[in-house]
């Protein structure tokens, strides 16, 4: 007998053009599936007293390495430079497999708490197949919907050894994970290191390996000189690019590759918060806007910054519009008119942006019928969000982590009331301070955070 719940009298963003926003509405579940949206009578279903909640589709977190969980704050006053040496060639080189997978649980359970139902995790510290292993019952256990991108470590080569930029993915490590692992909530594709940080035959060995298994494949791109400044066009005259391949940042490309890359269909990542904080320039919000585009977010490093993505979507559009409005004083000698990005493409931003991004638009990103019923109930009668006059905006500007009431991955609740349904949650957290505490003793970074000279 198939499993339904009805929820009744909420406010329902549904972030699917056709439907619109319904306020009051009703909401039909069955099994994993969304079966309706609208009016009911009655229905023979598990009942869900939906007022004073505004429901919305689950939020997508489009890039995180959520192996550094249990490094949180660490890196705050770090620059990209700094972070390269004191993380990748120092504390990563520590983790091992338990590591990652409370790091990789307490991660993925704290994105259900703040509203993330689909997470993007970029694991780039796995040096054995049983760090990957460990990293991935992780996320079957958290209970999360999950993209594992398989990477590459990226610690400082020793005498004799080659550089991580020399060496190509591995494929056959990549092979096992999609075989053996992926299946029911978690996917698997490739974090690959792309031409900024690769020779560009490893470049062509990996675009050519993620075509040929039909995943998707993420990179980064920026933070300091590539190590292939042609390797893009190479890439593209080999017809290696299209809608399976992900740009992580992408502040340093120009405005002709952008535009290249948005007709070819690929997707663009932003981590506005971290973007701004480490270096790497102004996200490219307001450049892929003008070519019909929009990025998906992601909160990018908990090391550095908090894992909301109600977060990382008010700062992306506060930094665009800032932009925007900087430019519009500049030309008309004024302040703008009207604002030039709604708080509707904020939200857009973090949920079916982040499903274009993993090629899932068919599965997540808006409440549509048919697609998984991977929601947010938001509890909008709390004193931070009244009174709600437009449903939208409350949500992107006035949203907290106390207003997440309840989330549901698949049909299933794992959060509700307040409370994530998760059992030994105080152990799990000792274990991850005890993890973070022993890796961060062991490279002498136990200091007092608050004095930059001290990191």
């Amino acid at each position: 007998m198939s499993r339904r719940i009805l929820i009744r009298n909420a406010t329902i963003i549904t972030m699917d053009e056709r439907l619109g926003d319904l306020r009051p509405s009703e909401l039909l579940v069955e099994d994993e599936r969304i079966a309706a949206v609208g009016k009911f009578g009655a229905v023979d279903a598990e009942l869900i007293d939906g007022t004073g909640f505004i429901v919305i589709p689950g939020l997508v977190n489009a890039h995180m390495h959520t192996w550094q969980t249990g490094l949180r704050g660490i890196a705050a006053n770090w620059t990209l430079l700094q972070y390269f040496t004191k993380m990748h060639a120092g504390l990563a080189t520590l983790f091992r497999p338990e590591d990652l997978h409370i790091a990789t649980l307490m991660g993925a359970l704290n994105q259900i708490d703040c509203g993330t139902t689909t997470l993007v995790d970029w694991c780039h510290n796995n040096p054995t197949p049983a760090h990957n292993d460990a990293a991935i019952d992780a996320l079957f256990e958290s209970g999360i919907r999950a993209a594992f991108l398989q990477g590459t470590p990226k610690p400082d080569p020793r005498p004799g050894e080659r550089g991580f930029w020399e060496i190509p993915h591995p494929r056959a490590e990549l092979e096992r994970l999609l075989k053996q692992r992926a299946g029911g909530l978690v996917s698997v594709g490739a974090a690959i290191l792309g031409p900024h940080y690769s020779t560009l035959d490893v470049a062509l060995h990996d675009f050519r390996m993620a075509k040929e298994l039909g995943i998707v494949a993420s990179m980064h791109q920026g933070g300091g000189p590539a190590r292939t400044p042609g390797g893009w066009a190479r890439l593209e005259a080999e017809k290696l690019l299209g809608p399976h391949i992900n740009i992580v940042h992408g502040n340093n490309l120009s405005d002709d590759q952008l535009a290249r890359f948005c007709r070819l269909g690929m997707s663009f990542s932003v981590a506005a918060e971290n973007e701004l904080t480490q270096g790497h320039g102004f996200p490219i919000t307001g450049r892929l806007r003008k070519f019909g585009r929009a990025p998906s977010l992601g909160v990018d490093l908990e090391s550095v910054v908090s894992g909301e993505m109600f977060t990382q979507a008010r700062i992306a559009l506060g930094m665009q519009r800032a932009l925007d409005n900087e430019a519009g004083r500049e030309s008309a000698g004024t302040i703008p008119e009207t604002t030039t990005i709604s708080v509707r493409d904020a939200l857009a931003w973090a949920t079916i942006e982040g499903a274009r991004m993993l090629c899932w638009e068919d599965r997540i990103g808006s409440i549509t019928p048919g697609k998984q019923a991977d929601l947010v109930l938001i509890r909008a009668e709390a004193l931070n969000m009244q009174p709600v006059h437009d449903p939208v905006s409350a949500v992107v500007m006035q949203t907290s982590l106390a207003n997440i009431d309840s989330v549901m991955v698949a049909g299933r609740w794992k959060k509700r009331s307040g409370q994530l349904l998760v059992d030994g949650l105080a152990g799990s957290i000792d274990r991850l301070r005890e993890s973070g505490q022993r890796i961060l003793q062991a490279m002498g970074l136990l200091a007092s955070q608050s004095d930059p000279d001290s990191q």
